[in-house]
């Protein structure tokens, strides 16, 4: 039952009269708007009108691709990146959302560039250049707002290299296993760089880190799957076990601890074991099928209830230590 209905029983019930029951609603502080959404509404609107005029600056450039000439794209693309990180270094209050709009345009500045020059640069060299040149606006900003999206564009520049150095093929083999462990040390970079060990030099808040995790556990988890299935077993599968295992060890240290993050960690690990118990079963000569199925399903439900009850109890024990400092 809501508030407001326990209010109006309450006041049915001591029979006051329509003065008296709005004079209880307005007690209650039910008529007014909360802290949070006064604190956080225009600072969120601010963000998604960025974000939209944006990607409207680059869809409008495309839709008069055919009206405009070479220097006009440019000069409105360069023109919008130095307006905006102008006004974002003179208006603090705006910084954020000014900054977002002017990584937005730095994107559309560089994919232009490729439309335009056929460098035959390889697409993960744009999203790199991308990244570094970005860097700055972010350390200005020091906003999650930056660099969340930093992240995802340095994710995506470290992708796409693999795919580059991968015969353009997304394939997962023995011989590309060098690759896959730099571009896994490049990933960890990145999420070291955003978390909060760097925050004081950085600026950049929790969602950022855990926006790099997710990415980079996803690209991890992704090239065990691909090892895991291939002819044999290739040793990316073992490998990202360990990568992953090391990492959830090192982020369920108090120093260290984000609950999203470990539990990304978690159900990456489960994935991983469940689907080799699940190779593992239906490459032996067994012809008991269900009894197989009913194996892996419980085997799953065991292992995701007891990651789930680790990461539950780590957060207790991590929550008393922290009340105990703070006392």
């Amino acid at each position: 039952m809501s508030a407001r209905l326990s209010l109006y029983e309450l006041a049915g019930l001591h029979a006051l009269d329509p003065a008296g029951a709005q004079l209880l609603v307005d007690e209650a502080g039910l008529n007014q708007e909360p802290a949070a959404l006064q604190r956080m509404l225009w600072p969120v609107i601010a963000v998604i009108a960025a974000a939209l005029v944006g990607l409207g600056v680059i869809l409008w450039l495309a839709a008069n691709w055919d009206t405009m000439g070479r220097t006009t794209r440019f000069a409105l693309l360069q023109g919008v990146i130095a307006v905006m990180c102008i006004a974002a270094a003179m208006r603090a209050n705006l910084r954020a959302p000014l900054g977002l709009l002017a990584l937005i345009c730095i994107g559309g500045l560089f994919a232009y560039f490729g439309q335009t020059y056929q460098t035959g640069a390889d697409t993960w060299q744009l999203f790199a250049m991308w990244a570094v040149l970005a860097l700055p606006l972010c350390l200005g900003a020091r906003s999650d707002v930056l660099w969340a999206p930093w992240a995802l564009v340095a994710m995506t520049a470290i992708s796409l290299w693999v795919f580059a150095h991968t015969s353009h093929r997304w394939r997962v083999e023995p011989q590309d296993l060098t690759i896959y462990l730099v571009a896994w040390g490049a990933s960890g970079v990145v999420v070291a760089a955003l978390s909060a060990a760097f925050a004081r030099i950085t600026g950049a808040g929790e969602w950022a880190m855990r926006t790099a995790v997710t990415l980079a556990v996803i690209g991890i988890t992704a090239t065990a799957l691909g090892g895991l299935f291939f002819r044999e077993v290739a040793p990316h599968y073992p490998l990202a076990l360990a990568v992953l295992f090391l990492a959830a060890a090192l982020l369920a240290q108090k120093r260290f601890f984000d609950i999203f993050a470990l539990s990304a960690l978690a159900l990456a690990l489960d994935t991983l074991v469940i689907t080799g118990l699940a190779r593992w079963l239906f490459t032996g000569g067994s012809n008991d099928l269900v009894g197989r199925l009913m194996l892996i399903g419980l085997a799953a439900c065991g292992i995701l209830a007891g990651s789930v009850s680790l990461i539950m109890r780590l957060a207790k024990r991590h929550a008393v230590q922290g009340t105990e400092v703070a006392q």
